[in-house]
């Protein structure tokens, strides 16, 4: 009997669907957590490609599922990393696919100013791990810049200080890129900025800056943070125009400043080592100047002294021809006696070799003697010589038979066959290149020509036989004719 009423009760149990659980299961929870802040350290991180970020906060006894939707997650300050402390504010609500609950997250923010140091120490070290803080990477800052780019806002005092310094040190070009220096869209915008001044092509209509400053005010840490994005030093450390950083006060540290090519304390600080004092640089050049005068002077005063201590130190001009002089005046006594006796000397030699009958009588004997030598031999050599040719004839003549030679010839003459065709056919071929180009040419011309343009649509008008080319030129011309691509048209200055 226990038994039946048992089973009765149990038939009179009410059923649910696996739907109606999953949405009671949801209101209850909606319900109760729809205004929730939770503190947690941020687990397992997920971006797929809709936007929306699926992410854990955990503490050490348990896990909680969060999302952040894709028009939140844009409009977050702070961009959610796996180990942050942060406190997140949103509602519970469950996943019915899963059957799990989760948290679906407004806002995000670090657990305090610790959990935001922590971060940046580890983005820090991160950074400087890839070598992005490295002093070779450094570039030099020009001396005197052209053109400076600031990227600042536009309606702080940030500018106005830089601008002022610039005026009163050495006025320079400025171009301002006007961004948000504070909140989510500081960082995107610096970054934004930094490559688009690196992007502008040096010369143009909008010339390219020689000089980058990053400059804002002092603040918060949280005011300041747009400066310690990722986003944002990556974008500093790739830019190829050297960058001052002046973000803050000179205790505030923000990444931007790891990675530019030189600190500055503050903006106006980095309006000064962005250019030098005009006023000292002319002092600069005016004792530059001095010096080289002073210089130069000393110098020819120094050469003036060597030069006349030079002189002092050289023999007196008498007594460098004295010695000359003397000797001069000694061989001149002496050149008439040498004359006399050199005179004397040749006619003694005339008179011993005089041309006397048996000398020469003599010397015609010998060349004689030697001429009737050269005779005697003069016969057998030509005789031998008659004989060498008479060989070298015959040989000669044997080698130039009929039938040697019609080969000969025949070869020749299909050799000149050859060449005469390879001429024929090489002139043929000029010959139609140079008709080709002229061809080519005479198109040219006459696409060139304005009788082509008129068939394009134009018109020449002519005022008293002349081109107009202006309205002033028309209007005094008495008689005016304009010419169309199929004849000539006269108009009456009257109509």
């Amino acid at each position: 009997m226990n038994d039946l009423f048992e089973d009765d009760l149990a038939d009179n149990t009410p059923e649910f669907s696996v739907s109606e659980i999953s949405g009671a299961v949801k209101k209850a929870i909606e319900g109760g957590f729809s205004h929730v802040r939770v503190k947690g350290e941020i687990g397992r991180v997920s971006r797929p490609g809709s936007g929306h970020i699926y992410m854990d906060l955990k503490d050490d006894r348990a896990v909680l599922a969060g999302v952040i939707w894709k028009g939140r997650a844009q409009g977050l300050a702070h961009r959610p990393e796996e180990g942050m402390e942060v406190v997140a504010t949103g509602k519970l609500t469950t996943f019915p696919g899963q059957s799990k609950y989760q948290m679906v997250i407004e806002d995000i923010a670090p657990a305090g100013a610790g959990a935001l140091m922590a971060m940046l120490e580890k983005r820090k070290a991160a950074l400087a791990a890839e070598g992005l803080f490295a002093p070779e990477r450094k570039k030099e800052l020009p001396y005197l810049p052209e053109i400076i780019g600031v990227v600042t806002s536009p309606s702080g005092a940030v500018i106005r200080d830089i601008l002022h310094r610039l005026r009163d040190r050495f006025p320079r070009k400025v171009l301002v890129w006007p961004v948000a220096v504070q909140g989510a869209k500081c960082a995107p915008e610096v970054a934004a900025a930094i490559e688009g001044f690196n992007r502008l092509t040096p010369g143009g209509a909008l010339p390219r800056p020689e000089l980058l400053i990053v400059a804002r005010g002092g603040g918060s840490l949280e005011d300041l943070w747009g400066f310690n994005e990722e986003v944002v030093a990556r974008a500093a450390a790739a830019s190829e125009i050297p960058l001052i950083s002046a973000v803050g006060h000179e205790t505030d540290t923000t990444l931007i400043d790891f990675v530019s090519d030189m600190r500055a304390p503050t903006p106006t600080a980095a309006a000064e080592l962005a250019v030098p004092v005009r006023m000292e640089l002319l002092a600069w050049a005016d004792q530059q100047g001095a010096r080289l005068s002073r210089a130069l002077t000393a110098g020819l005063t120094q050469r003036q002294q060597r030069v006349r201590d030079l002189g002092r130190a050289l023999p007196q001009v008498d007594a460098l021809v004295e010695g000359p002089r003397q000797r001069l005046d000694y061989l001149g006594e002496r050149l008439p006696a040498a004359l006399r006796g050199a005179a004397a000397k040749k006619r003694l030699q005339m008179s011993e070799a005089a041309l006397r009958p048996a000398i020469l009588s003599r010397r015609v004997a010998e060349d004689r003697r030697r001429l009737d030598g050269l005779t005697a031999r003069l016969a057998p050599a030509l005789k031998r010589r008659s004989r060498d040719g008479r060989i070298a004839l015959e040989q000669t003549s044997r080698g130039l038979r009929v039938g040697v030679l019609h080969d000969r010839v025949a070869r020749q003459s299909e050799c000149f066959e050859t060449v005469l065709r390879r001429l024929s056919d090489r002139a043929t071929r000029q010959q139609a290149e140079r008709v080709s180009r002229l061809d080519a040419l005479d198109r040219l011309r006459e696409t060139l020509g304005y009788v082509e343009t008129l068939k394009r649509g134009y018109a020449v008008v002519r005022g008293d036989g002349a081109v107009v080319t202006t309205k002033q030129a028309a209007e005094m011309a008495k008689a005016l004719e304009i010419e169309f691509a199929d004849g000539r048209l006269d108009v009456s200055k009257g109509a």
